[in-house]
């Protein structure tokens, strides 16, 4: 696919529109008539719009008539300075492409998915002579039989306790299976049949793993019938305790069956779809019907979508959802997308088989739809409402904090260590629509100068860190990485650390705020040290309080959990690690051989060569690195 790129003429101090006019008119005398893919460049070779065309020539055409064009699309325009085209074989190609570009550049003038999550499956191993029923996310490369998706875990959590009780399959890793001598705790609360010691045959084991596929393909009722009826002969045969447990079996059966309380039995592999828009806002609900059962359902609210029509939001939609998914064999939606046709050709083709795309008007699939629809509408509802109680929390820290407006980005600061050890910074974020957890970050402390538990100089460091990067990532600040106020964790030093920093780098527009415990670290007497003025308190039960309490707790949590992660892995890392040539099989003959790392490093050559897998050479690359003066 090939890729034409062009830059705009240099004229005299054009105007931001007349200049993007002049930059999409250049590359028009060179765009071909042929399927393809775009992309609208800022100044700063920022990606800021990509689109798709049957004919490229004849959709670029349109930007040059701005005024036909949404508000949105003028502002893109206007800073459009380059473009970048690719050429595809066909229209469903260029949408592939389009969707792929999307979902990775994340342009801000496209409707985006802010969706960085995958879907949670449940694996049946097939790898072991004793399956496993397990949680799965990620690539498919254990082998064995995958159910879902699943819209949470928790919806995976429930159906695996469901499968627990009623199958008595093990959980276990296969490691801990292969050593186990005795039942575990899971054997005696009955939610595993121990075929780990043989308390059951493998013939029999089969056959409960053959019932949990069977379950998580729909035939849960076939199940339940076939336990009964074995129930019921135990129970004339006088053996009670068995009959007991095909009972409990039977009830933990109907216990899960009662919590899928929307199905729909002629839906073999559907995704049910539904859009809402008002109020400036849009959520769309999907729903996941496999077999036909519930497997629960997630609310997305995608962005740059209030002035878009809702058929261009629905096909923006599916192209960025199943961008990464496989797609079902049918997708019901409560609005036809644009360009259905090419959208369903398109999932086709990634799918690898037939997907049809449908807007049913009456029926039990319109019953489903409708469902789904006003789930969209009551999720949407929430949003605002929640947003507008944000709104109201952002404008009171700017009263509070004598700010113009309110924040639209606050970064919040900590760091974490013990005793200087493992030291490093967490910055949080929050904004309108509460906290950006796809914009946190962990920085960890670098610099060898800094003396152990020395917060300040930490400080220093993260914020020298940060605020460079944004200076090179962001310098016009157009982009919405620079924080409108930043806090810090800490008083009147803490800030000062702050200030110094920023005064370095010549900033002067960012608000910092130190947040510091009152007396006896007694949440709820929070002083705030601003620059230039005295430190203040808010009312103990000032609704701002609470809600920068909660910012300060977060970045807390965000730091300690970072820390502690990289403490764990301190721990098992072993001086083995360190040594060229030793893999995981060496290392665990070295360890087998002489109990611990420290005993491996004191070891003479002679010693190092009787481990199985060790030669003379490696033996002699082993000891030279923990002597390296021998």
């Amino acid at each position: 696919m090939p890729e034409n790129t062009e830059q705009l003429p240099e004229r005299e101090n054009p105007s931001p529109l007349s200049a993007g006019l002049a930059a999409i008119e250049a590359m028009l005398a060179t765009l071909p008539g042929t399927p393809g893919v775009y992309r609208m460049l800022s100044s700063g070779g920022d990606v800021l719009y990509v689109g798709k065309a049957k004919n490229l020539k004849k959709r670029v055409v349109a930007y040059t008539r701005p005024d036909r064009m949404p508000l949105r699309i003028q502002r893109m325009i206007a800073e459009t300075r380059s473009m970048e085209v690719v050429t595809t074989r066909t229209e469903v190609e260029a949408l592939l492409l389009e969707a792929d570009l999307i979902k990775t550049l994340g342009p801000r003038y496209n409707i985006l998915l802010k969706d960085d999550k995958s879907f949670p499956h449940i694996l049946v191993t097939a790898d072991h002579d004793w399956p496993q029923v397990l949680k799965h996310r990620g690539a498919r490369t254990r082998k064995g039989e995958y159910f879902g998706p699943f819209a949470s875990a928790g919806a995976v959590n429930q159906t695996l306790a469901a499968l627990q009780r009623v199958f008595l399959l093990r959980s276990c890793s296969d490691s801990v299976f292969a050593a186990r001598t005795r039942p575990c705790l899971l054997f005696q609360i009955k939610r595993c049949s121990a075929p780990c010691v043989d308390r059951i045959g493998h013939a029999e084991y089969l056959a409960l793993v053959e019932g949990a596929r069977s379950f998580l393909s729909g035939r849960s009722q076939r199940i339940q019938r076939d336990l009964a009826a074995a129930m019921e002969a135990a129970s004339e045969a006088m053996e009670y305790e068995q009959a007991a447990v095909l009972r409990d079996r039977i009830r933990a059966l109907a216990r899960i069956q009662a919590h899928q309380d929307i199905s729909a039995a002629d839906l073999e592999e559907a995704d049910v779809v539904a859009l809402h828009q008002a109020g400036g806002g849009v959520c769309v609900q999907v729903f996941f019907f496999r077999a036909g059962v519930n497997y629960g359902n997630r609310a997305y609210f995608p962005v740059h979508a209030q002035d878009v029509e809702p058929a261009e939001v629905m096909a923006a939609f599916l192209g960025q959802f199943y961008a990464d998914k496989r797609p079902p064999a049918e997708i019901l939606v409560n609005v036809e997308p644009a360009e259905a046709a090419i959208i369903a050709r398109a999932l086709s083709e990634k799918a690898g088989r037939k997907v049809t795309i449908l807007t049913p008007k009456r029926g039990d699939r319109a019953g489903l739809v409708e469902h789904a629809a006003d789930n969209a509408r009551e999720a949407l509802g929430r949003r605002m409402a929640e947003s507008g109680a944000q709104r109201r929390l952002l404008e009171g820290v700017a009263a509070a904090f004598g700010l113009d407006a309110p924040p639209e980005r606050i970064e919040v600061y900590d760091n974490s260590h013990i005793q200087g050890s493992d030291a490093v910074g967490a910055m949080i974020v929050a904004g309108p629509d509460g906290l950006m957890k796809s914009a946190y970050r962990k920085f960890t402390i670098k610099s060898g100068d800094i003396a152990p538990g020395d917060d300040f100089a930490m400080m220093r460091e993260v914020l020298t860190r940060r605020f460079k990067r944004a200076q090179k990532e962001d310098p016009d600040q157009d982009r919405g990485l620079w924080p409108d106020l930043a806090l810090v964790d800490g008083g009147q030093g803490q800030l000062n650390a702050a200030l110094a920093v920023l005064a370095d780098l010549g900033i002067d527009d960012v608000m910092l705020v130190g947040i510091a415990k009152g007396p006896d670290r007694d949440a709820g007497r929070e002083r705030f040290f601003l620059p230039g003025r005295p430190p203040l308190s808010l009312p103990p039960r000032d609704p701002v309080l609470y809600f920068l309490q909660r910012l300060r707790d977060e970045a807390h949590r965000f730091a300690i959990g970072t820390h502690r992660a990289k403490r764990s892995k301190g721990l098992t890392q072993s001086l083995l690690d360190e040594v060229p040539g030793i893999g995981a099989r060496r290392k665990k003959a070295l360890l087998h051989h002489f109990g611990s790392a420290r005993a491996v490093a004191d070891a003479g050559i002679a010693d190092l060569e009787t481990v199985d897998g060790i030669s003379r050479a490696m033996a002699r690359k082993i000891f030279d690195h923990f002597h390296p003066e021998g």
